[in-house]
């Protein structure tokens, strides 16, 4: 069951990341794709990046990266839940094995996620099992 998530509370960030903003965001961006609510996910990846986002899945080029969390929600919200099977925080860095859950029980695919948490900027990188 997805928790609730309040972000009203939650101000842009500017210097060094807490271990606490790092969890909010990890958490809180899962528990609102599940929920699907697209503005506060969103939300969750602006407070984390006013100094900008990179968004690169491996073995791809890099896009532009609202528009790939865009088309991400766009084309697999409807279908697809995340499970969280574990998130590893390490400084300023996160590492999270999630499972993307197809809806209608055909598959699930495995994810590793990179994240990095830098003077308000936050780059990610996927690695998706094809």
């Amino acid at each position: 069951m997805a928790r609730t998530v309040f972000i009203s509370s939650l101000v842009p960030y500017t210097n060094m990341t807490k271990h606490a903003d790092i969890q909010e965001f990890l958490h809180g961006q899962v528990d609102c794709w599940n929920a699907g609510d697209r503005k506060s996910f969103l939300h969750h990846y602006r407070r984390m990046s006013p100094n900008g986002l990179s968004i690169a899945y491996a073995g791809q080029p890099e896009r532009d990266p609202w528009t790939t969390l865009e088309g991400m929600w766009a084309q697999q919200n409807s279908s697809v839940r995340i499970e969280v099977v574990t998130a590893i925080i390490n400084g300023n860095e996160a590492a999270c094995h999630h499972r993307n859950c197809v809806l209608d029980g055909s598959r699930t695919i495995d994810t590793i996620e990179l994240y990095r948490f830098d003077e308000g900027r936050l780059d990610i990188r996927y690695f998706v099992a094809r």
